[in-house]
């Protein structure tokens, strides 16, 4: 449902290289799965609480990633100098967004869900602004101006109903979601990775599953009074060990090899296709004020790439002229 930008774990001095048709092949795989997920977590809301299939989702997931990285024999302790990359992708991108992205799923529908959820890189440039001084540019203030203004449609009494239970608050979670994911992107990029990505996504999502199963059983019950069935076991095994462990092991071996900003443009299909897949699988309507936001929405988030690579080339040819 929601991933890590794994091309911006190489350091900022490495090229990038060649991405080959397979790759490509790869991460639309990747990029249609990840899609996929949402209608799919929909479907399964039905049956499981949404901490719990939360839990379920990074539980089963870090298993399958035990398992391959032990038949691999890679499977390590994670080192102490990754130890808060851990913490931050665990807790605030796999924990916090997830668990507030299902809970906010129980009353919005899935097209407004996984398109607020992906505004991250809206967020990304004000986190940057007020944590690190990183000035925004004009191009990325018009990308936020258009990306909030976008926000605003989709979120307006309008387009909304506000008296509606749970939707107000489910539409807040979503935003909180994607600034949280924001805050993981920025430090990501900061990040001196020692072990690689892969090998630390199983305890990543080990550290999100254990609070998330205490607070669904303290919130939501025991998972005993879940109703098992094979249609519900197909949906948590498509949700979990595919559309999350696989698509992460695509993420690690083919997102190296292109751009920060040509994965930034291939994630933003995810959004598109959930939003499809919701109007074909669930029977979701877009309205023409629906339609209006996520165009500026989808146009902000693809300016405010291409003005943070613009700006990582500036400052990749500084260094070297200071060097």
């Amino acid at each position: 449902m929601n991933s890590s930008r794994t091309s911006a774990h190489l350091p900022r001095s490495q090229p990038v290289p060649f991405a080959g048709v397979s790759t490509l092949v790869w991460l639309g795989v990747m990029v249609l799965l990840w899609g996929l997920s949402w209608p799919a977590t929909k479907l399964a809301l039905d049956s499981v609480p949404p901490l719990w299939l939360a839990a379920i989702r990074f539980g089963s997931a870090a298993l399958c990633l035990f398992i391959l990285l032990a038949v691999r024999g890679s499977l390590v302790l994670p080192p102490r100098a990754d130890w808060p990359i851990i913490l931050s992708i665990g807790l605030l991108q796999m924990m916090v967004f997830t668990g507030l992205g299902m809970i906010a799923m129980t009353h919005v529908d899935t097209s407004r869900a996984v398109l607020l959820a992906y505004t991250t890189p809206l967020w990304g440039v004000i986190a940057g602004w007020l944590l690190f001084r990183d000035t925004p540019t004009r191009w990325q203030l018009l990308a936020l101006a258009m990306g909030l203004g976008g926000i605003g449609l989709i979120c307006s009494p309008w387009e909304m109903d506000w008296s509606a239970p749970g939707v107000v608050m489910g539409s807040v979670f979503l935003i909180i979601a994607a600034i949280s994911w924001s805050l993981v992107i920025l430090h990501i990029r900061r990040h001196r990775w020692t072990a690689s990505p892969l090998s630390l996504a199983p305890w990543q999502m080990l550290l999100a599953t254990v609070p998330l199963a205490l607070f669904a059983s303290l919130l939501e019950g025991s998972p005993t009074a879940i109703a098992f069935d094979w249609k519900l076991l197909e949906l948590l095994f498509f949700i979990g060990p595919v559309a999350t462990s696989a698509c992460f092991v695509i993420s690690a071996e083919h997102g190296r090899r292109i751009s920060t900003f040509a994965m930034s443009n291939f994630t933003l299909g995810v959004p598109l296709i959930g939003i499809l897949a919701s109007v074909l699988l669930l029977d979701n309507r877009l309205s023409l004020l629906f339609v209006l936001g996520l165009c500026l929405i989808v146009c902000g988030m693809v300016l405010a790439a291409a003005a943070a690579a613009n700006a990582g080339r500036s400052a990749r040819r500084g260094t070297t002229v200071q060097a």
